[in-house]
């Protein structure tokens, strides 16, 4: 297959709610959709970076500047059989898993569609259902558990909750006291220390699923003198932006879990290489989200039904942050609180232009 032409889209849509972590509070997103063109055909993908540097290094601009100078040339009027093909011609590149997973994931759609395959059957899975999950940010304890019953009243089995310091008790104590049987987690990225372990701890009472990403993204020594000290799971999220920080975290014994991010990883090869990775060393995984639209929700889909993701995912519905999302038909969730994808080739679902040159702040072809 080659890649004929490519194009990006820079969109900025406001969120159906503020979200908040401890990186912040975000009412808009910032987000980059990549359209490749081939074959007579159209793939779509999507970096979806922040405005800002805060979750990672990659940002709307560096994607933006990675793709048009060095990335697009470097696959553009290639022959390439496969994902994996795209991935070894930007071998050469340090960083920008952002980037690269923009254009791989469009790729990967345009493969897809040419094969008149659903994605996740491409990949190397089956079109199964998924349990779905939402992940709620930082808020007032009666509005955050009034959210949780929200979301549980419409089906969902497991949901993730933000927290950091002086934000944690309270908010998981009357979330639990409230849904005893829910599969709950809790997601800090990275706001403790380990001078909180005491505190942590004190978690274990919880019955969480997972804590996620207590310590800061580079400390993976002190994530495992934590796990050694706690029942709760520790899932990885930040700490493994690539292979060999996983082999480490691995060795180390810095989690139980790990989040799997296409975006953080660079693509959907090595997600799954990710995913061979932590199986080999019996840790389960589970498919992260960065609040994307439903192009990158759709890959998402079909990345958590392929082998090995055995915990449900921050997969939700597209009324989730995006009302109305960029993407025909809606990604739903049903009474059984699962996400099925869907048959069409491809991610499955039609881009709406009008609603995507309506969020567009930037546009570019190339070449």
């Amino acid at each position: 297959m080659r890649i004929e032409s490519v194009e990006l889209h820079h969109l900025r849509l406001s969120l159906v709610h503020p979200f908040e972590t401890s990186f912040g509070r975000e009412e808009l997103k910032d987000t980059l959709v990549i359209e490749v063109h081939g074959g007579g055909l159209t793939g779509w993908g999507e970096a979806p970076a922040h405005g800002r540097p805060a979750y990672s290094a990659d940002t709307v601009d560096t994607c933006w500047v990675a793709l048009q100078q060095y990335i697009l040339p470097a696959v553009v009027g290639k022959e390439l059989g496969s994902a994996q093909d795209l991935q070894d011609a930007l071998v050469f590149l340090r960083g920008h898993a952002f980037a690269r997973a923009g254009i791989e994931t469009a790729f990967q759609d345009l493969l897809a569609r040419s094969r008149k395959l659903p994605l996740c059957v491409h990949l190397g899975g089956e079109r199964r259902p998924i349990l779905a999950g939402v992940s709620l940010g930082i808020q007032p304890t009666p509005d955050l558990v009034r959210r949780v019953g929200e979301f549980v009243s419409r089906g969902y089995r497991r949901v993730k909750i933000k927290i950091k310091p002086e934000h944690d008790r309270e908010l998981l104590e009357a979330v639990r006291r409230e849904h005893p049987a829910l599969m709950l987690k809790a997601d800090a990225n990275g706001a403790y220390g380990l001078a909180d372990t005491r505190h942590i701890e004190t978690f274990d009472e919880f019955r969480l699923l997972a804590l996620e990403q207590p310590f800061a993204f580079d400390d993976l020594v002190d994530h495992a003198t934590l796990q050694a000290r706690i029942g709760t799971p520790l899932a990885l999220d930040e700490s493994l932006p690539t292979l060999g920080a996983a082999r480490s975290a691995l060795r180390l014994g810095s989690m139980r879990v790990a989040n799997i991010k296409l975006a953080r990883m660079g693509g959907h090869v090595p997600s799954l290489q990710l995913r061979d990775l932590c199986r080999g060393a019996g840790v389960p995984v589970f498919c992260g989200g960065m609040l994307e639209t439903g192009i990158g929700r759709c890959h998402n889909i079909a990345l958590a039904t392929q082998p090995g993701f055995t915990i449900p995912g921050d997969i939700s519905e597209s009324a989730r942050y995006y009302d109305p999302d960029i993407v025909d038909p809606p990604i739903v969730v049903d009474a059984n609180g699962t996400i099925t994808p869907r048959a069409e080739p491809g991610i499955g679902v039609e881009v709406r232009r009008d609603r995507l040159e309506k969020a567009r702040v930037r546009h570019a072809k190339f070449p």
